[in-house]
Order: C-alpha cells, then sequence, then structure tokens
C-alpha cells in the first residue's frame, strides 16, 4: 500500500526519545510519510504532518513499508510479536537501534544490556524482515543525567571523572539511521557509531560550562553514591552493571569510528557542539 504520494509510511517507534525525534524530525523535513509511535500522542509535540498513534494501534503498519525499532519504544509489545505485525503487514526492511555492547571487542554476553539488546537483534534476524542494526556506544545525551546539578550549581557530583568515551550525538545517530531506511545497501548491516573523538567525563562537564558561559566543577564520589541517581528510568541492577563496566574499561582508549561520515557524508559532531546544540537544557 502507498501513501497518496506514491512514498510508502516509515513508522519510528520511540517517537518522542532523543533519536527517535531527531528522525522523525528529519523525514519529515525532507516531505516524507512518517508514523511515530508514542506512549501519549497527545503530548508529543512531533512535527507538523506527522501522524502519531500508540504502539497497539489496528494500523500501526498500514500502507508502510519501514521500520525503525527503539527498544524502549517498542517495550510494550513483545518484539517477535511486533515484527509479525509489521511483516503481515508489509513492511520490508527494520532499522533497529541496538547498542555497542554486542559485537564488542570484548564482548560481555552476561552483562544485562548486552541480554536485552542481543535477544532483539536474534528476533530481528528470525524475522520475516530484512535488517539493519545500529549500534552506538556512548551517547551524549547521558550528559543530561547532570542537568539538574548543573541547574543548580556550579559542580557535578559523579563518578569516574576521568572515564574515556566517545559520545555520540543523537541526530547524527539519526543521521546514519535516515539513510539506512532511505538508501540501499545496508541490508544484513551491522553500524558501530561512535563520536569522533574520546573525551572524558570531566571534560564533557567544562564543555558544558563553556557553551553556557560558566565554569563547572566535577566533584568525583563512588559509584556506590551515585547509583541512587543515575539513570532514574532505568532499573537498578542495570545501572549498577553500567557502573561496573564503565569503571573496568573507562580508562583506556574507547573505540573511534567513520561510521557516520562513511554513511552520511560528514562527520561525526563533537561533544563540544552537543553541548552548543543542547545549552538550554542546562540552564535553570
Amino acid at each position: 500500500m502507498r501513501t497518496d504520494g506514491g512514498v510508502l509510511v516509515i513508522v519510528v517507534t520511540g517517537a518522542t526519545g532523543n533519536v527517535g525525534r531527531a528522525l522523525v524530525e528529519r523525514l519529515a523535513g525532507a516531505g516524507l510519510p512518517v508514523r511515530g509511535v508514542s506512549r501519549s500522542p497527545e503530548r508529543a509535540a512531533l512535527p507538523a504532518g506527522v501522524e502519531v498513534t500508540r504502539l497497539d494501534a489496528d494500523g500501526l503498519f498500514e500502507g508502510a513499508s519501514k521500520l525503525f525499532l527503539h527498544l524502549q519504544g517498542a517495550a510494550g509489545e513483545r518484539i517477535p510479536r511486533l515484527l509479525e505485525r509489521a511483516a503481515d503487514s508489509g513492511v520490508r526492511h527494520v532499522v533497529m537501534l541496538s547498542s555497542g555492547i554486542v559485537g564488542a571487542d570484548k564482548e560481555d554476553v552476561a552483562h544485562p544490556i548486552h541480554v536485552w539488546h542481543a535477544q532483539a537483534e536474534q528476533a530481528v534476524r528470525d524475522s520475516r524482515l530484512a535488517w539493519t542494526f545500529l549500534r552506538p556506544n556512548a551517547f551524549a545525551a547521558n550528559a543530561f543525567n547532570w542537568a539538574g546539578q548543573i541547574r543548580a550549581g556550579d559542580s557535578v557530583r559523579a563518578p569516574f571523572a576521568g572515564a574515556l568515551t566517545a559520545p555520540i550525538h543523537e541526530d547524527d545517530i539519526a543521521a546514519v539511521a535516515e539513510r539506512a531506511l532511505l538508501d540501499g545497501g545496508h541490508e544484513g548491516a551491522a553500524h558501530r557509531l561512535t563520536g569522533p573523538a574520546a573525551t572524558t567525563n570531566q571534560e564533557q562537564v567544562e564543555a558544558i560550562g563553556r557553551a553556557l558561559g560558566r565554569e563547572l566543577t566535577f566533584v568525583e564520589v563512588s559509584a556506590d553514591e551515585a547509583v541512587e541517581t543515575l539513570y532514574p528510568d532505568m532499573p537498578r541492577d542495570m545501572v549498577r552493571a553500567v557502573l561496573k563496566s564503565t569503571e573496568e574499561s573507562g580508562h583506556s582508549a574507547p573505540e573511534v569510528t567513520t561510521a557516520v561520515e562513511r554513511i552520511t557524508g560528514r562527520p561525526a559532531r563533537t561533544f563540544a557542539a552537543w553541548a552548543r546544540d543542547h545549552r538550554e537544557d542546562f540552564r535553570a
């Protein structure tokens, strides 16, 4: 089935999340028909012309040929059943936002984040759909965990000041997803995505300060103290696993790839650029 404009609908789960919203804005800005999935369509605030629906809607995949699968955005339904519904309705290709923990050089298959994403990847492979996996490592948006402290004062209390990551801008992930959805040749690929350079947690806080025109200080605390406040939407056992893996690997050089530039034609943006893009999110 096609829309009146002759372009097949792209369904985006997690449409109000950081990556999903950036992807919806890109697709809608290109004049493509997008159906965004949200738990609260009435509060989604997506661009004009974007259809917004719930995950359990009967017509979720009507007229669609492509699916962007965000695991948190699809949490209300079992992934195999969702993929079955998509295939039955004519969807042919799914681009899944996975995690760089899958397929890493030192793969921790017992890590809960690995288990969650690896199981979902297998469900996608077992479906009748062509697939593409996006495997980003650290998200620049993880810095939002510090936003409350930055709005309230000039210091951030957090663990692992010197931990190194190569954080990626959510819109760079969305740009890769856009190309994977619209261009041929990405079927069966697993793209490992990172920012362009390694940076420490302390350097990230300082970069946010520069974007705000303020001097911010990183105050290192223990992981035990941080576990109660970090990632409030994540189960505590998963937070502990994240902190443990960060402690184990945070002082070694992180993986840095050029996949964003190779796929989109422009380099991945630095963390400093991300901080400038989001300076208003850190203002009181």
